[in-house]
């Protein structure tokens, strides 16, 4: 049996299961259907065979990731139009720019979601505070030279992600 078909059996005996499962956590029946197709989707991607004893924990696995990235993303938007919010109405962007700018807020998101959080708080401070390493390592109370490390740590990882094949 094909990699397909044994998604397609997945999706035809789990598939209500899971919309279900998804519509209860996330409260909102559009949601669900979305990242329940999602889920699939993903299966759909992976090469190899799939020969599972417990089908619906492996779904329920790929399906809470996928609500964790959705609950991201919403909360990263309500502070984006909170932000927006404050700003005078003569600065407000396009509604075509506030979506591409939402866009990349969300791919720097994931970007930084894959730092361990000393090193993503020690190139935020080096990025968007436009502290020193020297003031970095005395505000977060680590060597110059961990901060150093950080900031190449956290530089490589959005190099490898950027160019990434």
């Amino acid at each position: 049996m094909s990699s397909h078909d044994s998604v397609h059996r997945l999706y035809q005996q789990h598939h209500s299961w899971l919309n279900t499962w998804l519509r209860c956590r996330l409260g909102n029946a559009a949601d669900a259907a979305d990242l329940a197709q999602d889920t699939f989707v993903r299966l759909l991607q992976r090469r190899e065979h799939l020969e599972l004893n417990a089908p619906r924990a492996f779904l329920r696995t790929i399906a809470r990731g996928l609500v964790i990235d959705h609950w991201r993303r919403e909360e990263l938007q309500r502070a984006y139009l909170e932000a927006l919010a404050q700003l005078p109405e003569a600065e407000v962007p396009s509604a075509e720019t506030r979506e591409l700018l939402l866009e990349l807020l969300e791919r720097i998101a994931c970007l930084l979601d894959g730092l361990r959080p000393k090193v993503r708080t020690a190139f935020l401070l080096a990025q968007c505070e436009g502290l020193s390493h020297k003031q970095i390592a005395e505000q977060m109370g680590i060597s110059l030279r961990s901060v150093e490390r950080y900031v190449a740590d956290a530089l490589y990882h959005c190099y490898l992600l950027r160019y990434e094949p």
